[in-house]
């Protein structure tokens, strides 16, 4: 997508911001006293993980765009999405950058953010991997094993939809609630039977101990990644979530025709080989759109399975923490 073309969708979302932040002032009553009391910087919610953010901060182009604004920029890295949506939540950062999950856990937990962009899909960047060795075949062979996922993740819901597929029930597995490095040291010491995780670390678990992809996300599920920002930072701050995309499309079409370039300079950013950053870079897009229908549409999915399964307390819709109807 050109930069002008992706400036003209933005535009739109820009005057639904501006229209809903005019016609809601009163209604938020201090919220132009956030706004003029706050610092004027952009926090910025990333997992190491996040490799195009990982290269925007190393490589301080973000900042240049921010400074025409009069804003500054601060990075806050968090271990996990779930913990960076409660960073969010609590008004620790404006945007995070998180997978399909865990907005919906968050905004059925009361968090007040907006949907403000998605990275297209990426099945291939997220699998269920069992070791080497294992006499595993198939999903179908999960029954009455141990699974281990970071609950709340997107691969909470990949593995949801590998159960549907295979024939299983999600009480027919037994989940292992551990977050990457955790899960990873139970997955190599035998604790669990298999583990649910995504790139770069699905690549690591491949390439450094031999794990086995029993099945990722290809015809399953999309495996979205989500920009979000806090509700009335987006309202009031059009531009600068402008310059952030701007800089983020123009960065990540730099890694997908620089692949081993970029490889080489995200690896140690990451602690990881070049040959597994690589990998992950292989698999992911890198090109932030405003968020369509279409998409809207997919994680009102996401968030109904959960609704069933009673993984969140309350049914939610998607659509409400949109920046506007008109804005799609």
């Amino acid at each position: 997508m050109s930069i002008s073309l992706f400036r003209r969708s933005l535009d739109v979302s820009r005057r639904a911001w501006l229209q809903g932040a005019m016609a809601g002032a009163a209604a938020l009553g201090s919220g132009a006293l956030w706004a003029q009391s706050a610092d004027k910087k952009l926090r910025i919610g990333f997992q190491k993980s996040a490799s195009l953010l990982t290269l925007q901060k190393s490589q301080g182009t973000l900042e240049k765009r921010l400074a025409p604004l009069g804003f500054g920029l601060q990075w806050v890295e968090f271990p996990a999405g779930p913990q960076l949506l409660e960073g969010l939540n609590v008004g620790s950062i404006d945007v995070g950058f998180v997978g399909e999950a865990p907005p919906i856990f968050a905004q059925a937990a009361g968090a007040q953010f907006v949907y403000i962009g998605y990275e297209p899909a990426a099945p291939e960047a997220e699998g269920l991997v069992v070791p080497k060795a294992s006499p595993l075949k198939t999903v179908a062979d999960l029954k009455g094993k141990k699974v281990a996922l970071n609950r709340g993740s997107n691969v909470h819901y990949l593995l949801l939809k590998l159960l549907e597929k295979a024939g299983l029930a999600y009480s027919d597995i037994q989940p292992v609630f551990l977050p990457p490095a955790d899960a990873r040291a139970a997955f190599e010491r035998g604790a669990v039977d298999a583990w649910l995780v995504w790139d770069p670390f699905l690549a690591a678990a491949e390439q450094q101990i031999g794990a086995r992809i029993l099945a990722d996300g290809r015809g399953v599920v999309s495996n979205y990644q989500f920009y979000l920002a806090e509700r009335r930072f987006a309202q009031q701050h059009p531009a600068v979530i402008q310059a952030l995309f701007e800089d983020t499309v123009q960065q990540g079409r730099w890694i997908k025709t620089h692949l081993d370039e970029a490889a080489k300079l995200i690896a140690p950013l990451q602690g990881l080989d070049v040959g597994i950053v690589r990998e992950s870079l292989h698999r992911y897009q890198f090109n932030v759109q405003p968020v369509t229908p279409a998409v809207a549409a997919e994680q009102q999915k996401v968030a109904d399975a959960f609704a069933q399964l009673k993984l969140i307390p309350k049914p939610i819709r998607v659509v409400d923490a949109l920046p506007s109807a008109k804005a799609l």
